[in-house]
């Protein structure tokens, strides 16, 4: 099985949960390739079975242009991705925290829930994403 993380990250918060998500998957002997938007090239997702999509949640609940215009790189709707993001609930409450993964994961008719961070995910929010990539590898081996 072959996997992409893709992800923006400005604060480094994301690129935290890319970095569990990234450990967890090795541990499972999975193949991962990483892929900063923004900077990186354009992909092929075709090339991939899963697709990690992280992204941070910016003025009030909006995705990042950064995250859209990787969408439109894409340019159709995989139906492999599984989101994850972090967000602030300071910044809006609760209705507006993490609202882009909420938002991704609705586009792409994501099979599996998005992964919600606060902040940074150290600490007790490290068991969360754990458990969430463990759900989300359940559920891609049962389509395979």
């Amino acid at each position: 099985m072959k996997i992409l993380i893709a992800y923006l990250s400005y604060s480094g918060n994301t690129e935290e949960v890319a970095d569990s998500i990234e450990t967890k998957l090795a541990h499972e002997n999975l193949t991962v390739d990483r892929h900063q938007i923004g900077i990186d090239a354009p992909i092929d997702p075709a090339m991939y079975d899963y697709i990690f999509l992280g992204t941070f949640t910016w003025e009030q609940g909006s995705t990042p242009d950064e995250v859209k215009d990787f969408v439109l790189e894409v340019g159709y709707k995989p139906d492999n991705i599984a989101v994850f993001g972090t967000g602030d609930t300071q910044f809006g409450g609760d209705d507006l925290f993490c609202r882009a993964v909420d938002k991704l994961a609705t586009f792409y008719h994501s099979r599996w829930n998005g992964l919600k961070i606060e902040q940074s995910p150290r600490g007790s929010q490290e068991a969360i994403i754990d458990e969430w990539v463990e759900g989300v590898l359940h559920l891609a081996k049962s389509y395979a």
